[in-house]
């Protein structure tokens, strides 16, 4: 595979891990700036995808309609951790379209506050489908459904209407035929698409762009907007989206996604990077995110000193020894 590494880890000086990958930088007409790696990989985008998702729901109106708050409009982009709040914000969103989560179509598994941060869950927990991560998306297909008077109990299947309009928009804000995107199921059991890791990079490039995009320019502004003012509600406590978002300052829309990807947009660069570590670590992905942003110049000293705790770091065991340590290994290249 065409791929370079992007973390390395070593013990008494000795290469032990490695975790291979790829970068694409691209602005909003395409171009590629920079890269590490194969930046045209094909992948799976996961959840990066689910501001794009949102699309024809945004195109029609749906959040002024419905009377969506903009923290409402960011848990259509969200992969949270299931805390009162987004399951609250989920709750709000089903009122508004007349429905119950039984309606929902995500399924059900254990917040993620407690399975992604690694905590124990107590023994009374009680949840179920506004809890799971992507019950705004799937909320905001709903939503379009009671809008557009499609049948709810089959929302997600790829030839419902939903789901083909979303095809299309996807399609439409990453600059590809719908029909060379591959059609994969994702974990909440919707549709989603694999394209070019510098396909990936433009829709974000121009998601950030808001306003200025002359094809999407409400809806991405409707979009990013709300995931900057509330990244709490894309994510959660302790998760990466939340601390990137705090650090660009309302500059960067950041989204991560399942198995090793993160995309990351610059309002005001017009620029975005996508990022796919194979073997999905997600260590290596933060660090590897770090390292690029470094590397193009986006970070300040602040901006350094407050990613710091996702960057590469050294190998502490349990009895806080230094065993070993992890570090990035690529530099990134102008174009492809």
């Amino acid at each position: 595979m065409p791929h370079t590494p992007l973390v390395e880890l070593t013990r008494a000086g000795t290469l032990e891990c490695q975790h291979v990958g790829s970068i694409a930088v691209v602005n909003t007409q395409g171009r590629l700036v920079a890269s590490a790696g194969d930046p045209h990989w094909m992948t799976f985008t996961r959840s990066t995808l689910k501001a794009l998702q949102a699309l024809p729901f945004v195109e029609a109106g749906g959040p002024a309609q419905f009377g969506f708050s903009t923290g409402q409009v960011a848990l259509l982009c969200a992969s949270h951790n299931g805390e009162d709040m987004h399951a609250a914000a989920a709750q709000g969103m089903l009122d508004k379209a007349g429905l119950t989560y039984k309606a929902l179509r995500c399924g059900c598994h254990v917040p993620g506050l407690f399975t992604l941060l690694d905590q124990p869950p107590p023994p009374d927990l009680v949840f179920d489908e506004r809890h799971n991560n992507c019950s705004g998306k799937h909320a905001g297909f709903l939503a379009y459904c009671v809008q557009h008077r499609l049948s709810l109990d089959d929302y997600i299947a790829p030839d419902h209407p939903l789901q083909q309009a979303i095809r299309r928009d996807v399609a439409r804000a990453v600059g590809m035929d719908a029909q060379d995107m591959v059609a994969g199921i994702d974990g909440c059991s919707a549709p989603n698409y694999a394209m070019p890791l510098a396909k990936l990079a433009l829709g974000y490039a121009r998601l950030a762009s808001g306003a200025r995009d002359s094809e999407f320019g409400a809806s991405f502004a409707v979009l990013g907007e709300a995931m900057t003012a509330h990244p709490e509600l894309v994510s959660g406590t302790g998760r990466n989206d939340l601390a990137f978002m705090r650090a660009g300052r309302g500059d960067w829309v950041t989204k991560i996604g399942a198995d090793g990807v993160q995309v990351v947009g610059s309002k005001s660069r017009g620029e975005a990077l996508a990022l796919k570590v194979m073997d999905g670590n997600k260590q290596a992905l933060y660090a590897a995110t770090v390292e690029a942003l470094d590397q193009l110049g986006w970070l300040d000293d602040d901006q350094r000193a407050e990613l710091e705790p996702w960057r590469a770091r050294p190998i502490i065991n349990a009895r806080g020894l230094l065993v070993g340590d992890r570090r990035p290994a690529f530099s990134l290249k102008a174009g492809g």
